[in-house]
């Protein structure tokens, strides 16, 4: 088993998928161990630090990566697996924007009331006893929840050429922005270029679905991964695998476009799982899935279908690599 460690420097973030050179190569199989920054780059420290004021909006979301994948080639199936997600720092933030979130008016959301104002909140975070405090701004209102850490954005470089800014997601992954690319996980990406060009940032020492206010418990975090490749089956769109669910996304506005590319999506991966037809499927998943919204915030929202394994019987997924990936993260926290 080879563990490679990335740890970029500041000057070495990247902020869009594609158009950068890989700051790392591995080999299907092989562990990464990344070091990954908050989506404020780490400049957010003191409640007067409003994000507007300290973080340029290019430079927001830093990404580390891309990692090259030896092998990948257009047309295959980049499998993640996220063997630990742990925050770095025992603090972290959040925070509201005047003209971002689910509950608040944009230039294409046009609305009379003025914009909200911009808040901070900052979170103490105790990884021994894996919880975050909640601390009301206006009150003495407190809360400890448990961590659930997370990453908002992973993804792959897009097809022909393009370069897209982190922070819309698409075909090619990007800022989904779904508490479900958390520890134990396996997402599926296409690959679109040689090497894929894998990169991840934005993680979230938890997140509510559908990143209602426009950001979650944002926290630097010590990540580990482990990458794999199925030759010649990409999806059509990210998918994820757990113990428990087969999931699939969709990034588009309006939102129940998002939620019609994930629920299609679902069914034909049920229908190839099963054998069963298109519309036997369809039923199939209309009484069995679930459809947790991952953003309604980003520039593309993102929903999630769910449908339990437990209903395809003993079919396995892309030949049972989410359990030898799951196997890999065993050996490695036996070291």
């Amino acid at each position: 088993m080879a563990v490679h460690r990335l740890a970029p420097t500041p000057d070495e973030y990247a902020y869009t998928f594609g158009g950068r050179e890989a700051l790392l190569s591995v080999c299907p199989g092989d562990l990464v161990e990344v070091r990954t920054e908050d989506c404020f780059g780490g400049r957010v420290r003191e409640p007067g630090d409003l994000p507007s004021a300290v973080v340029p909006f290019s430079e927001l979301n830093p990404v580390s990566g891309p990692i090259h994948v030896e092998g990948a080639e257009p047309g295959d199936l980049l499998a993640v697996h996220f063997v630990s997600v742990v925050p770095a720092r025992d603090r972290a933030v959040s925070a509201t924007f005047p003209h971002f979130g689910a509950l608040t008016g944009t230039h294409e959301t046009a609305l009379l009331h003025g914009p909200l104002d911009e808040r901070v909140w900052f979170y103490e975070i105790d990884r021994e006893a894996w919880t975050a405090t909640y601390r009301a701004t206006a009150s003495d209102f407190e809360l400890t929840m448990p961590l659930d850490p997370m990453h908002g954005t992973v993804g792959v470089a897009p097809a022909a050429g393009e370069v897209r800014l982190v922070v819309t997601p698409a075909s090619h992954g990007g800022n989904m922005d779904t508490p479900e690319v958390r520890a134990g996980t396996t997402l599926y990406l296409p690959v679109n270029v040689p090497g894929a060009l894998l990169s991840l940032g934005d993680g979230h020492a938890r997140q509510g679905e559908g990143e209602v206010c426009g950001t979650g418990i944002e926290s630097a975090m010590e990540t580990v991964i482990a990458v794999d490749l199925v030759k010649g089956a990409a999806p059509a769109w990210p998918r994820l695998e757990d113990d428990d669910h087969l999931m699939t996304t969709g990034s588009a506005r309006p939102l129940e476009d998002a939620f019609r590319i994930s629920q299609k999506e679902l069914v034909g991966w049920a229908a190839t799982m099963t054998g069963l037809d298109r519309l036997d499927a369809y039923q199939l998943v209309s009484q069995l899935g679930l459809a947790p919204a991952a953003n309604v915030v980003d520039p593309n929202y993102t929903m999630v279908a769910k449908l339990p394994k437990w209903s395809l019987r003993d079919a396995e997924a892309y030949g049972g690599v989410h359990r030898r990936l799951r196997a890999l993260a065993a050996d490695y926290r036996a070291r």
